[in-house]
């Protein structure tokens, strides 16, 4: 069985080739889902020797299935949200261990000591709800800093602005961690001039606006709060690790963390660095779920295995996902 360890020392293309085919392994011998999925696509286990050849569940699986790789009963139950009328993604996480191992050392490898911030948190969908992966890390994050001035946000947009521009005055660092629409609502509100502020955008609109462009969007933040860059992470529910952007949205991964991009007619195979194709994750971190998971954003990979995301599919483009059946 493959320890904490073992995943999260990762440090080479190497290790990480060799840890994921173990985990491959384990999980279709551990997870019925993953496994049936496997055999409809007539993959042998022995066969599979390198990353291109391990099949990708869709994620739609995660509607409609419980994804794991062992018996243990469920810790967290992260789920995601959704508009009224569509079936929400349960990730059952059996071990939460491995989600607070992933996000801490995920966060520290690309932004150091949590001590070193205050963190403010603007998520008020995913506050307003139970569930949310998202809400599980920021608030440990928020524990982690020692700081009586982070916190949650919810419409409180005066007391924020209050808090944000003192802290910032006061030269403190500071990471405003927020969903795109309330980010907005802000700037709106109240422009600021941040010197020492952080803004991280989790993406989505979730219906209260239109959506936007990428450029467009962090435009518009680094005017309204007076910064050179727009932060991203790109996570989900059905994964334990996230990727962050420092800006200009070119997203990097931790070590345990990587990405294939798939063609879009064809989801067996894969594209050029450099072109657009479905995003498909490897995240080792997901070892009692499933760690191969084919997702419904598009996106570019690069050669040094920075990456981009340049939307999602809709339903019309998705191929290769007619085993759905299963």
């Amino acid at each position: 069985m493959l320890t904490h360890h073992d995943i999260f020392s990762i440090s080479n293309q190497k290790q990480f080739d060799k840890i994921a085919l173990k985990v491959f392994r384990f999980q279709y011998e551990n997870n019925r889902v993953y496994r049936e999925f496997c055999e409809l696509l007539k993959v042998d286990k022995q066969q599979v020797k390198s990353l291109q050849q391990i099949p990708f569940l869709p994620i739609q699986f995660f509607k409609s299935h419980e994804v794991v790789s062992n018996n243990d009963p469920a810790q967290e139950i992260f789920t995601s949200s959704g508009t009224t009328g569509t079936t929400n993604s349960r990730h059952l996480v059996t071990d939460v261990s491995w989600y607070e191992e992933s996000y801490r050392q995920g966060f520290s490898t690309f932004y150091g000591n949590i001590e070193d911030y205050v963190v403010l948190a603007l998520l008020p969908s995913y506050l307003e709800r139970k569930g949310s992966s998202l809400i599980y890390m920021v608030e440990d994050l928020i524990q982690r800093t020692n700081n009586a001035d982070s916190g949650f946000y919810l419409h409180n947009h005066d007391e924020l602005i209050e808090k944000l521009t003192a802290l910032d005055k006061a030269g403190q660092n500071v990471i405003l961690i927020g969903v795109t629409y309330a980010l907005l609502d802000l700037i709106e509100k109240q422009p600021f001039q941040l010197n020492h502020t952080i803004i991280m955008e989790t993406g989505g609109m979730k219906g209260k606006r239109k959506e936007m462009i990428r450029e467009e969007l962090h435009e518009q933040l680094c005017k309204g709060f007076g910064v050179s860059a727009i932060h991203s992470e790109y996570g989900m529910t059905e994964l334990l690790s996230q990727a962050y952007s420092l800006g200009d949205g070119i997203f990097e991964c931790p070590n345990w963390m990587q990405i294939l991009v798939r063609d879009t007619e064809d989801a067996l195979s894969y594209v050029d660095n450099g072109k657009t194709g479905g995003i498909n994750v490897i995240d080792l971190a997901n070892i009692h779920s499933c760690s191969f998971i084919a997702t419904q954003d598009l996106g570019k990979k690069y050669a040094d295995n920075s990456f981009e995301v340049l939307g999602r599919f809709d339903h019309s483009d998705i191929r290769g996902c007619n085993l759905m059946v299963l």
